[in-house]
Parts: structure tokens; sequence; C-alpha cells
């Protein structure tokens, strides 16, 4: 598609951030998985959507940091095949981070840690610069137009129908 003609599509941009938003959680997941989950006996929604989980007086907390700064890595990556243009990153960036907040207001109340909101702006200004710059270097590349040079086969038989036509006058 052109970039030029893009269509307003609000099923399109609703499903992408959706699908965004669960590859987050997923990832989030993961990582809490292998880097929290070694580390507590049970692993619960506290440490997705609670602000008291983000804290650097503890392992388990500096665990729980990582998890989320390799989430908005992962993020990045996110935003280069599913959004694919860098002017659309900081918008969908900032819309995972919104409805992240919403829910944790939900589940455990106004985030009061200093650490939490630290942690979630570098994630999200992580996020939307890698994303934005790898967009950047996808939208920089060059077309590739080898495919549409004819090949010497198509060549020779171009030539061999010249001289068919013309009866060997050409030459």
């Amino acid at each position: 598609m052109f970039y030029g003609a893009v269509v307003w599509d609000p099923w399109l941009i609703v499903a992408q951030i959706v699908c965004l938003q669960c590859l987050y959680y997923l990832t989030l997941g993961l990582f809490f998985t292998l880097l929290v989950g070694t580390r507590v006996s049970r692993m619960t929604l506290f440490y997705f959507f609670d602000f008291a989980a983000i804290t650097v007086s503890n392992v388990t907390g500096w665990c729980v940091i990582a998890s989320f700064v390799l989430t908005s890595l992962a993020g990045a990556g996110y935003l280069l095949y599913l959004i694919e243009r860098a002017k659309k990153c900081l918008d969908f960036s900032a819309t995972i981070y919104i409805i992240h907040l919403f829910i944790c207001i939900v589940y455990g109340g106004w985030p009061s840690s200093f650490t939490w909101w630290v942690v979630n702006i570098a994630g999200l200004a992580i996020m939307a610069l890698l994303g934005e710059y790898l967009c950047i270097r996808r939208e920089l590349q060059d077309i590739p137009i080898n495919r549409y040079r004819p090949s010497k086969k198509i060549s020779l038989l171009y030539l061999l129908e010249i001289l068919l036509l013309n009866d060997g006058d050409a030459i």
C-alpha cells in the first residue's frame, strides 16, 4: 500500500491496539516467569499490576524492573512488524502504557511509587524511540528492483523475435 493513500480504518487500529496489548502482557509474563518465577513461590497478578512490586530494595524488585524493560524492548519489535510506520510508534506505545496505567489503577489504586513511574516512563520511551528507529530504518531501505530487469534468456528471445519479424533486415 502506498503511504499517501492511507484510509481511516478504526477496526484496524483497534485490532492493532488489542494485539499489541496482548503481546505486551504475554511477553511480560514470559519474562516474569524466567526472572521472577525462580525467586518467588507463587506468581500472581501482583507483579503485573501492583505498583509495590516495582522496587529497588530487593533482588525480586530488580527482576521485575528488568522484566518491564525487556518487555519494552520486545514491544519495539512488535511495533516494527504490526504498525510499520515510524510516525505511529509513539501513539501506539503511549496507548499501551495508558491502558496499563488504567489497569494498575483498577487493580491496586493510584501508583504512588516514584520507581513505578520511572520504570514505566522509561519503558514507554524505550519502546517508542526504538520502535521509531527500527521503522525508519525499514522505511529508508532501497526498493529492490532486480526482479524487474529482464534476464538474459528473455533478452535473447526478444532479439530472436525482432529478427524473425524483420526477416533479418535489422542486422
